[in-house]
């Protein structure tokens, strides 16, 4: 496997990418990418020379992961946007490789700090489906993962809860909001 920038003129990986946002995506958040179109427009944001687009590729350069960042606070700060990983590759070191990656790529670019969203819309985690407004911190403290939500992915990756977007996708369906500092 191979780590490598995804570059606009490579149509082929362009649209695998694509595909992949729609296939890593449909069960828990459909409608982050419904269609293959949608897919393909977030991709080519992806590109723009600002901002970063890694992908992970095997031996006969099929894609088998994408992660993105989105530059913020003059580059000090950068969101991470999106990641996918194909999902039979899921749960064998994929994803924890492209975040490495893109905590160096980062880096390189003069970065202190990565932050991210990660949405709790199917009650995936105990911030779902509750009241927030009451006792927030005592409830993020106490987060439970209830069915595989990504946010312990992230924990262990050394990534902290540094707060959460109360009904951000409806009422009791929260984003939880994560930061790294990479450079010390």
């Amino acid at each position: 496997m191979n780590i490598i920038s995804l570059r606009s003129g490579d149509e082929r990986l362009i649209r695998q990418a694509a595909q992949l946002l729609l296939d890593a995506f449909r069960e828990h958040w459909p409608d982050a990418w419904p269609t293959l179109k949608e897919g393909l427009q977030e991709v080519h944001e992806m590109l723009h020379t600002e901002r970063i687009c890694r992908v992970a590729v095997d031996e006969q350069g099929n894609l088998l992961g994408i992660i993105g960042g989105i530059p913020q606070y003059d580059g000090l700060v950068w969101e991470l946007h999106p990641i996918a990983v194909q999902p039979n590759r899921q749960g064998k070191g994929l994803g924890r490789a492209l975040v490495e990656d893109f905590e160096k790529q980062v880096r390189l670019k003069g970065g202190l700090t990565i932050t991210l969203g990660t949405d709790d819309e199917d009650n995936m985690t105990s911030l779902s489906g509750v009241d927030l407004y009451e006792s927030l911190w005592e409830k993020v403290k106490n987060i439970r993962n209830l069915k595989n939500h990504p946010f312990e992915f992230y924990q262990k990756m050394g990534y902290v809860i540094t707060g959460v977007v109360i009904d951000a996708n409806g009422i009791g369906k929260p984003d939880i909001l994560m930061s790294k500092r990479i450079r010390k």
